[in-house]
Parts: C-alpha cells; structure tokens; sequence
C-alpha cells in the first residue's frame, strides 16, 4: 500500500471502486439521455419534465443500490453494512447526480430563459460532451488515441439511446 500512495496511483482497491463509480455514471448518462430525448418528442412542461428525471434518476439508483445489496445478501450470506455499504453508496451515487444537468436546464427553462425542447436538446448535448469527455480520458490515461477514444464513447452513447428511444424506453 506505501507503494501506491508513494506512486500517486489508487490501490487496487479503490481503483476497483473508481472504476465502478465511472461505470454507473456512464450508463446513468446514457439512459438519461434515451430519457431526455424522448420528453423532447413530448409537451410535457417543466414540471412533467423535472419529474421524469428526478423519478428516472432515483428509480436507477434504487435498482443499482437493490442489486447491490441483494447480490451482496446472497454471496456474503448478510446485510451489506460498515464498510461495505458505504462503497455501495459510493460506487452507485453518480446514478442520482445524473439528473442534476438536466435538471438545471429544466429549470432555466421554467424560469422563461429558454424553451424546454431548447433545454432537453442542451441537456442530451451536455449529456454527450461528457460521454466525449470520459472517452477523451480514457484515451489519455492508455496513452494514445485520445480524440478518437472521445468520438467512439460518444457516438456509442448516442446510438445506444437511440435504440432505448426507439424501443420506446
């Protein structure tokens, strides 16, 4: 362990969470975007709309956090607690702050700064910048390929929720 805090790199631990939290806020972003696009095909006015990606957003976290601790009850033979909770709730916080983008454009929107299909639009671009951002990254970190990496992540992100709008999710 001296090794990795004289390195500047996570333990394998915490690089094992880290990689799991990114990975809930990259599936959160695409379902949230799936979900945003298809309120934009909608009227559903900012009320409608805030409380669709509030409930969306909950509804992943509380499956997340379910699955979690089921799967953890049926492997551990108990409750997740101390410790093991906390990495949970670490790992599957970022399915709530997936809401927190559009939920801002939402609001700018109830307040007469914008339409609210003008809101959703930039929220889902908002949503794939950072899909971009992640990819970008990712590339950076492996050492290479850092503009294609970003383009792949986010075309993918895009096309995956086109087939969740076009499945009717």
């Amino acid at each position: 362990m001296a090794e990795h805090a004289r390195s500047g790199e996570p333990s394998e631990a915490e690089a094992g969470a880290l990689a799991e939290r990114l990975k809930e806020r990259i599936y959160a972003t695409i379902t949230m975007i799936a979900v945003i696009v298809g309120l934009s095909f909608g009227d559903p006015g900012p009320a409608g709309a805030a409380a669709t990606v509030l409930t969306t957003a909950l509804a992943l976290w509380l499956a997340a956090f379910t699955a979690d601790q089921q799967a953890h009850r049926t492997v551990h033979r108990a409750f997740a607690t101390g410790h093991e909770l906390r990495r949970m709730l670490y790992v599957s916080s970022p399915l709530l702050t997936c809401a927190v983008g559009p939920g801002v454009m939402i609001a700018l929107s109830a307040l007469g700064a914008m339409s609210l299909r003008t809101a959703l639009l930039t929220a889902v671009g908002l949503a794939v910048a950072s899909l971009f951002a992640w990819g970008f990254v990712g590339g950076l970190r492996m050492g290479g390929g850092r503009l294609l990496a970003g383009l792949v992540d986010a075309g993918l992100g895009v096309a995956i929720a086109l087939v969740k709008v076009s499945a009717g999710h």
